[in-house]
């Protein structure tokens, strides 16, 4: 991995050939290399399937390789000729299991039957899809209380998985909606809602190539979204400048060489994405963008003095924002001393970046879960949008607020119900159309189906894809609260963690991959769609033969568990099932924005969700763009760090070879780590002093908290890395035992992994004092 004298073999710049090196050994792995690579010319085509990654928009004038090295391993993984079939499961215990990792889990392949778990045996055993239905109808109906069950939701669901989905909850009698959203951007939901009206972005993809100036907060393209570095480069190449914030120096955001531009790749060339990479302490994005705000209300009172025009956009001000004046006196009230300290950068960076806006006139701020997985996170992004709005950089071509989701379908799933809160409108839609009673009382998200789950007051969890018990904070108290539940039910494609810890009726439902073809019972091909970051609703059909006969889509799992529990005299949820056309026209009719929703999915890249923000028409509770005037905050995890020598400001995030808690491989090469996950990244001085206190491995131990829980994450090697001072950084899942559950952002109930307090110890210190 690393060598003797502490260097990394990074790789020179995104993409290249080591992205089509990447490309080739992913799908020779799978040992079905021939169908993955039919089956990429059908990614993100019109009349193909929506790539099962990321959510990044897809061009009005695509090409006919609409795919990048993340999509290349999402494909292959899924489209894998390993099977984990009932012998694999007669073989092994879940006991057992418990000690492989998540990539040796997912490595043995597609599931191919539905399992119960059976405690006589500590194994998985085939059971017939009628069977599973029944008893987990049974199993649901006896509980009573219909909050007791937790309906969580992962972001690669289908819109109509995720519509029936909720459908199912609700005719049961329960809001409990925990979903993946509530671990990433819920704070860009919350805080978008406050400023401008809607939860999402104002960006569409061709705004990028009209942009002056992105600005690149809290997330690292290279690894989690590599279409959007096309997107940057293009915009650099023009002229555009590309101000980057992340507290990591990512291979990403520095260089790119496209693997499409062949006389590129014949010379070995990359291009340059970054024109200023600035890097804030964790948690100091507030700030920076305070200082930003600063030295543009100082700009544009020197103008103003020279008797120059006014920097800027009175008119926009005027009739679209409210309490600017207010958010003015924030910034002037708040000293330089507060802003350097918090944000970690010199006055002459934030002045950098403050000219590069001030010099464009179209202007796209842009982030991910760096920004919003902190306590302050809803703050920050109001923050980002004040400093949008002084120039009028919201519903002008160019411009805009874009924050970039994660699995390909997260935004959809809010979209079409999946929420713990539902507007009342969308309640009264649903009782007009089914004549149901819908519950009205707020549920669980993450967290609170966490905590419900621990006292007992919750009792069933059901999984719609995703891996729960990895991707949450405080793993062991995760595992903990889904082994007390009478009800543990898992719809996936591979084995996870999740499975592993069954209550004391468990199930593992294995359903047709994005990949593979759905037939009803006619025949007829079924197609799904999906929204990406951009709000642009797109069909998806898969085109490799199902992994197994015994396969059942999403949404005929969801129907087969609704008849067993609601009954189908109300809604003919088999018949729903039979023809996802009819799932759309529910849509249509229930949720705003679907009008002719079959004939316009059907249509080339699919359509646009009318976004009204976008337009200048800010439906917030004043009708206008709300400025928000708070003070920065009072510490964050940083300065509370720095307080102590000992403590350091830990962020977890992925590898290059990790897609969210699935794992592809054990190779990180834009850090330059191959071969292993365990590693924490320092500062080369930071990592100096630890090595001469503990040697080459340490253990993390959580710091900060007063729950009286140690907080363990042991062996793990050091490796040294371009980053502030007092930070470590390293992967998830393997450190979300770090995560406290009690520490989550304001407003938001987001877990805080890009600030988590922790101490080094030597390796097995703890064991040495026992």
């Amino acid at each position: 991995m690393d060598r003797s004298d502490g260097s990394l073999k990074r790789s020179s710049a995104a993409g290249g050939w080591g992205a089509l090196k990447s490309c080739g050994k992913h799908l020779l792995g799978s040992r079905a290399p021939l169908s993955g690579a039919r089956a990429l010319l059908s990614a993100n085509q019109p009349d193909g399937f929506d790539c099962p990654g990321c959510a990044w928009g897809d061009p009005a004038h695509g090409s006919s390789f609409e795919f990048c090295e993340n999509g290349v391993k999402a494909v292959s993984w899924e489209a894998t000729d390993k099977r984990a079939a009932p012998r694999f499961f007669a073989r092994h215990t879940v006991s057992e299991l418990r000690g492989w990792t998540d990539y040796a889990l997912e490595s043995e392949g597609r599931l191919t039957h539905p399992m119960r778990y059976d405690a006589a045996t500590d194994t998985y055993r085939p059971v017939e899809w009628t069977e599973a239905f029944a008893e987990i109808g049974a199993t649901l109906r006896g509980l009573g209380n219909p909050d007791a069950a937790e309906f969580y939701t992962s972001g690669r669901a289908s819109n109509e998985a995720a519509y029936l989905y909720q459908l199912f909850a609700r005719s049961y009698g329960t809001n409990n909606f925990p979903d993946c959203s509530n671990m990433c951007h819920e704070a860009s939901g919350i805080a978008l809602v406050q400023a401008i009206g809607i939860g999402k972005g104002t960006v569409l993809l061709e705004d990028f190539e009209k942009a002056d100036a992105v600005f690149v907060v809290g997330q690292n393209p290279g690894t989690n979204h590599p279409r959007m570095l096309g997107d940057l480069r293009r915009a650099a190449e023009r002229g555009a400048q590309i101000v980057v914030l992340n507290p990591v120096r990512e291979r990403g955001l520095e260089r790119f060489a496209d693997p499409q531009n062949s006389v590129e790749m014949l010379r070995g060339a990359s291009r340059p994405i970054a024109s200023h990479y600035l890097q804030p302490k964790p948690g100091g994005d507030m700030a920076a963008f305070r200082g930003i705000a600063k030295v543009v209300f100082a700009r544009d009172a020197a103008a103003l003095s020279e008797g120059k025009p006014s920097l800027l956009d009175h008119a926009f001000l005027s009739t679209h924002t409210l309490a600017f004046e207010e958010y003015r006196a924030a910034v002037e009230a708040t000293e330089w001393s507060a802003i350097l300290d918090q944000s970690g950068l010199t006055r002459e960076e934030i002045e950098a970046a403050a000219e590069v806006y001030l010099g464009a006139d179209k202007v796209i701020a842009t982030w991910a879960m760096g920004v919003t997985q902190h306590r302050h996170s809803v703050a920050t992004i109001r923050e980002i949008a004040n400093v949008l709005f002084l120039r009028g950089h919201v519903g002008r071509p160019g411009t805009g607020l874009c924050p970039v989701r994660g699995h390909s379908n997260v935004q959809g799933d809010r979209t079409v119900g999946i929420n713990e809160k539902p507007p009342m409108a969308l309640i009264e839609a649903l009782e007009r159309e089914f004549g149901l009673r819908m519950p009205r009382k707020h549920g669980h998200n993450v967290l609170g189906a966490i905590g419900a789950m621990l006292d007992g007051s919750s009792k069933a969890f059901i999984g719609l894809g995703g891996n729960f018990l990895r991707a949450t904070p405080d793993t062991p108290l995760v595992a903990k609260a889904l082994a007390g539940c009478e009800l543990t039910v898992h719809i996936a494609t591979k084995l996870n963690h999740s499975h592993l810890v069954p209550g004391r009726v468990s199930y593992v439902l294995p359903c047709l991959g994005r990949t593979e073809v759905d037939r009803n019972s006619r025949g007829k091909v079924q197609i799904v769609t999906v929204e990406d970051s951009m709000s642009m609703v797109h069909g998806s059909g898969g085109i490799n033969k199902p992994a197994s006969p015994h396969l059942r889509s999403e949404v005929a799992i969801i129907a087969g568990m609704a008849a067993a529990t609601v009954g189908s005299e109300r809604i003919d949820w088999e018949n729903l099932a039979d023809d996802h056309d009819r799932i759309r026209d529910l849509i249509e009719r229930t949720i705003p924005g679907f009008t002719g929703f079959n004939t316009r999915v059907r249509k080339p890249r699919g359509f646009m969700l009318r976004n009204l923000a976008s337009e200048r028409v800010f439906e917030t509770a004043t009708g206008r763009a709300n400025f928000s005037s708070g003070p920065l905050p009072v510490a964050t995890e940083h300065q509370r760090a720095s307080v102590s020598a000992e403590t350091f400001v830990l962020q977890t995030f992925r590898s290059h070879d990790q897609y969210n808690t699935t794992v592809y491989g054990l190779d990180d090469r834009y850090r330059g780590v191959y071969g292993e996950r365990r590693v924490v990244f320092a500062h080369p001085d930071d990592l100096a002093e630890l090595k001469n206190r503990f040697g080459e491995r340490v253990d993390l131990v959580g710091a900060g908290t007063d729950d009286g829980i140690e907080r363990r994450a042991e062996d793990f090697r050091l490796v040294p890395f371009d980053m502030p001072r007092g930070s470590l950084a390293g992967y998830y899942p393997e450190l979300n035992v770090l995560v406290p559950l009690s520490a989550f952002g304001e407003f938001s109930d987001t877990p805080t992994s890009k600030s988590v307090l922790v101490q080094v110890r030597a390796r097995g210190a703890a064991a040495k004092a026992a």
